[in-house]
């Protein structure tokens, strides 16, 4: 049977600094005095005691390491049990939303996805602003642990070939989590800081160059203002799209930059063929603009990548409705939303290295039907992709087009027109913010849908940030018999 005391225990703490985090939102909203503060102390206090008493109740658990079971409860259940308390403001604050509406919100911040379902931006307390924004921030600091050390251990979707990059962390998760957390940190906050100084520098306030800092390094799109980055157009776009493309880089590379050597993040395929991935995309739009539409280069450039590189990245901000741009942008709007930035970053959707994996090995089978003697290996960055990695990968493949396919359905059955229930579908699993159409589509949030379809899109976020199996598999009968 499996003991809960060591899952319960990691849950608690972290559910405890959740609530102590409300204190910043609790303090901007005392310092301006607009009678909001409350709502945080209420909120607070409740998170933090109920995860304090989670904690000790289960202390007594934490003698030995997690297990393999133990770990895949955690990874799952931190990024239900964190949306559910984070959700606690918005339903106590002026918003009164709905318990939906409420864990929507939260769940979209704590896993970078950046929907909304909120308008009226503009006129809210700065602490609820504030507190959108560190959802998504814990949030994406969150993800790159996940994916440096627990998802390489926990096998899933041909994460395992970064293992060794990941440390050996097998029997150790948590104490080498831990010591993993505590280097990805600092470059998390350098990163952040470069980009809040950035932003300042080009224009926007304190609050907004803070908040955005935050939403632009964990890559989840959460803005201050209805417009989005229709609100701070030219240079802005040009160094949100740097600090995007940053962020969707492997973390492990910095810390091998940090350490002296250079050389891993300019060999690294994944790299190479992301930055190739945007500028190809981006040369597209922005020549499709000119020749069509007559715009300027330079607007049209601009434009192209800095919502090239929102989407691909995941963050979701919008400078402009790329749906005007036509039918042919909307078409590569939604494929590059399917591809996704690098493994072990802030970055969501399949992961850049899953397609490389997957065309390496279209490749040899090409090659072995050209020479049926002839021996072929799939390879990735020079190494051979072992049979267990590539069949994760094709799992990983099946299972993301299958739950595309059964969450588009489940759309389109509570009343949703195709393009909103298929493009609804994408942007939840791949975590990618904005969808396609008048409803959902960069230009609108997801406030209409009805409650049906935002508890679907709730699952699809989750499942999409953990990479699917690390959910799938608690469902199943053999995980809860071992």
């Amino acid at each position: 049977m499996i003991d809960f005391r060591p899952v319960g225990y990691v849950i608690g703490l972290l559910v405890a600094c959740l609530g102590a985090a409300m204190a910043v939102p609790l303090l901007v909203d005392l310092f301006q005095g607009n009678g909001h503060w409350p709502v945080f102390l209420q909120s607070g206090v409740l998170t933090g005691l109920s995860g304090g008493m989670i904690a000790l109740s289960c202390a007594s658990g934490i003698a030995r390491g997690l297990t393999i079971q133990q770990t895949f409860l955690v990874t799952t259940l931190v990024w239900v049990m964190l949306p559910v308390f984070g959700a606690l403001p918005f339903l106590l604050g002026p918003l009164e939303a709905s318990v939906t509406d409420a864990f929507f919100e939260a769940m979209s911040g704590m896993t970078t996805t950046g929907s909304t379902v909120f308008t009226g931006l503009d006129d809210l307390p700065a602490g609820l602003l504030l507190w959108r924004s560190m959802m998504q921030w814990f949030g994406g600091i969150g993800i790159i642990v996940v994916a440096m050390v627990f998802l390489p251990e926990l096998r899933v979707g041909g994460m395992q070939i970064f293992r060794s990059e990941a440390f050996d962390t097998m029997g150790k998760i948590l104490p080498r989590a831990a010591e993993i957390a505590s280097q990805i940190s600092w470059i998390y906050v350098v990163l952040t800081l470069s980009c809040f100084l950035t932003y300042l520098t080009l224009g926007m306030t304190s609050f907004e160059a803070i908040n955005h800092a935050m939403t632009t390094i964990a890559t989840g799109g959460f803005s201050t203002t209805d417009r989005s980055f229709g609100a701070y157009q030219g240079g802005m776009e040009y160094a949100a799209s740097l600090f995007m493309i940053l962020a969707s880089l492997p973390f492990v590379r910095y810390i091998q930059l940090i350490a002296g050597t250079a050389q891993p993040i300019l060999r690294d395929a994944q790299v190479r063929g992301y930055l190739v991935v945007i500028g190809t995309a981006a040369g597209m739009l922005a020549a499709f603009q000119i020749g069509v539409d007559g715009r300027g280069i330079e607007e049209s450039f601009r434009e192209a990548l800095f919502n090239v590189t929102s989407i691909i990245s995941g963050t979701g901000f919008a400078s402009v409705d790329y749906q005007e741009w036509g039918s042919f942008a909307m078409v590569v709007v939604f494929l590059l939303g399917m591809i996704g930035g690098c493994a072990g970053s802030t970055c969501c959707s399949v992961k850049i290295f899953r397609y490389q994996i997957l065309l390496s090995a279209i490749g040899v089978q090409v090659r072995r039907i050209n020479a049926p003697h002839g021996i072929f290996v799939p390879r990735f960055e020079g190494r051979p992709v072992s049979q267990e990695v590539l069949s994760s990968v094709m799992a990983f493949f099946v299972l993301f087009v299958v739950s595309l396919g059964v969450l588009s359905v489940g759309l389109g059955l509570t009343g949703l027109d195709f393009v909103t229930a298929v493009s609804g579908a994408a942007t939840s699993i791949g975590n990618i913010g904005p969808g396609l159409g008048p409803v959902i589509g960069p230009a609108g949030y997801f406030g209409p849908l009805n409650d049906g379809a935002k508890w679907l899109l709730i699952a699809g976020m989750l499942v999409g940030r953990l990479e699917l199996m690390a959910v799938y598999v608690l469902f199943t009968v053999a995980f809860w018999r071992n």
